[in-house]
């Protein structure tokens, strides 16, 4: 059974998530997920507590479903991360949109941006774990690349719909990675032969 907590967190995040921001009010809150004026409140008493406890539910249900990330080759890389695309701006764009209008508010808000970078730290640490399999020689920058060229797929699904397929573009990111290793091998000189 859902606790009363767990129906304004779930409620809170899709209200973020459909309607933004500005439609976050205990009230609506109540409203949606069914329960008596003033039971939000009572658990969330400041708006700011709200958006925290909404936060940290979008936070543990993205830990929650992080797995790694299996590629070997940069075509099952560029694969499972159109997937993940697909996934994070189709079944769960509501979340992934109440995720976007967390960050605007944590423009304003130090503590939120602390809660919410450590769902995207654990990512980042599963995609330089892919990075190094497929044979990047910086797999923390070339991570951080691919990270970015998705967050910016996804932004762009979700506010102006752009269904393109992102695998050309992830392909260009995580070649580019590998380029950048087969560069700085071309450029290490030999190391000196030892005298005996």
């Amino acid at each position: 059974m859902t606790s009363t907590r767990e129906r304004i967190v779930a409620a809170a995040l899709e209200l973020l998530g459909t309607e933004g921001a500005r439609a976050l009010t205990h009230r609506r809150v109540d409203e949606l997920a069914g329960l008596p004026q003033g039971s939000t409140s009572n658990h969330f008493r400041t708006r700011a507590a709200l958006i925290d406890g909404a936060s940290d539910g979008l936070v543990a249900a993205e830990l929650q479903g992080l797995r790694p990330m299996d590629a070997t080759t940069v075509e099952e890389l560029v694969e499972q991360a159109a997937r993940a695309i697909e996934l994070v701006t189709g079944a769960l764009r509501t979340a992934t949109a109440a995720r976007l209008a967390l960050f605007l508010e944590a423009d304003r808000d130090e503590r939120l941006r602390s809660r919410i970078s450590a769902s995207r730290a654990a990512y980042v640490e599963v995609v330089v774990a892919a990075m190094r399999a497929v044979g990047a020689a910086d797999p923390a920058t070339g991570a951080e690349a691919l990270m970015a060229a998705s967050e910016g797929v996804i932004l762009h699904r979700i506010a102006r719909h752009d269904e393109r397929d992102p695998r050309p573009l992830l392909e260009v990111v995580v070649r580019g990675a590998l380029a950048a290793r087969a560069a700085g091998e071309a450029a290490m000189p030999e190391p000196p032969e030892r005298s005996t």
